[in-house]
């Protein structure tokens, strides 16, 4: 980028900015979202919320049977990474 073309683009500076930092961002909430440990969590947290009487038996196993599926996924794409 030539002095001018940094001059004049000066001014977008924050924009620009602001835009890196929301893509980083992206990129961890990804990563978050489809890690193994996420998955564990919440199926732990549903497990606590069956116990705890929150969630019934029904709703406990769809939860468990969604988690676990998005977890097999999660591992195939890690694998083909």
């Amino acid at each position: 980028m030539g002095f001018l073309t940094g001059l004049l683009l000066l001014p977008l500076a924050p924009v620009r900015g602001t835009i890196w930092l929301a893509e980083r961002l992206m990129e961890v909430a990804e990563r978050e979202v489809d890690s193994e440990a996420t998955f564990k969590r919440l199926l732990v947290e549903a497990e606590i919320a069956f116990e705890a009487g929150e969630l019934s038996e029904a709703e406990y196993e769809q939860v468990e049977d969604e988690l676990l599926e998005r977890l097999e996924l999660a591992r195939r794409e890690g694998e083909g990474r």
